[in-house]
């Protein structure tokens, strides 16, 4: 997130992060476009009106690769901001924004366009995410195997969520680290190998086959077999 109104900050970030997301904050354009150039994001929320830089400059140039993005030209933007007008509206999604929300708005909204915009990259388009015999509701926060609802927490939740955004595919422990936690999580914890270790428990439990295994070496895998 791109904003310098510290208490808004503060409040989407929290409500995110309860909502089991990963939150990295910048306050002006410069520290946005350095976190920017560091690390992979899935999703960029971006104020127009920053101290030392337009929105739309930053947009721009992550669209046309003049800045340097770390996640390259498919980064989904979020502009939110003031500016009401038709014409901003217009200009920030020809400049490239896939979505665009005005100020002020409710946290429920921004949660629903943030999971609509992230349903994306797993090619769901609608709130329920489904491999074999896992369901995920994103919007209801629910995840069942069969008929059997599975108790997680909002990590555990997470780590499914992305995981089931890549079935069959090997999910390296540190890009799990970047996208389910946030930069300031030690790189050599355990907290990943303890909340998929949990995460598998629960899922097996309810099921014949375990699901989710360990690539020693490599990663995670949710296989798409149930």
């Amino acid at each position: 997130m791109v904003e310098d109104e510290e208490d808004l900050v503060e409040a989407i970030r929290a409500g995110l992060v309860h909502e089991g997301y990963a939150v990295d904050v910048a306050y002006d354009a410069e520290a946005g476009t350095e976190k920017l150039a560091t690390n992979t994001y899935d999703l960029l929320l971006l104020d127009l009106g920053l101290p030392d830089a337009d929105g739309f400059d930053v947009c721009r140039g992550v669209r046309d690769g003049s800045l340097s993005c770390a996640a390259g030209t498919g980064l989904r933007i979020l502009m939110l901001t003031a500016r009401d007008r038709l014409s901003d509206r217009v200009r920030g999604l020809d400049e490239g924004a896939d979505d665009y929300l005005v100020k002020p708005f409710a946290f429920p909204e921004l949660l629903a366009r943030v999971r609509a915009l992230l349903r994306r990259d797993s090619g769901g388009r609608g709130a329920v995410l489904t491999v074999g015999d896992l369901r995920l509701d994103t919007a209801r926060h629910e995840a069942f195997r069969g008929d059997f609802q599975l108790r997680l927490t909002r990590k555990e939740f997470a780590v499914l969520q992305y995981l089931m955004g890549r079935p069959g595919h090997v999910v390296p422990t540190e890009e799990l680290l970047e996208h389910v936690w946030d930069e300031h999580t030690d790189p050599f914890t355990n907290t990943v190998r303890v909340t998929v270790g949990t995460l598998r428990r629960k899922v097996s439990e309810v099921g014949t086959t375990p699901l989710i295994e360990t690539v020693i070496g490599r990663g995670y895998r949710l296989l798409e077999e149930s």
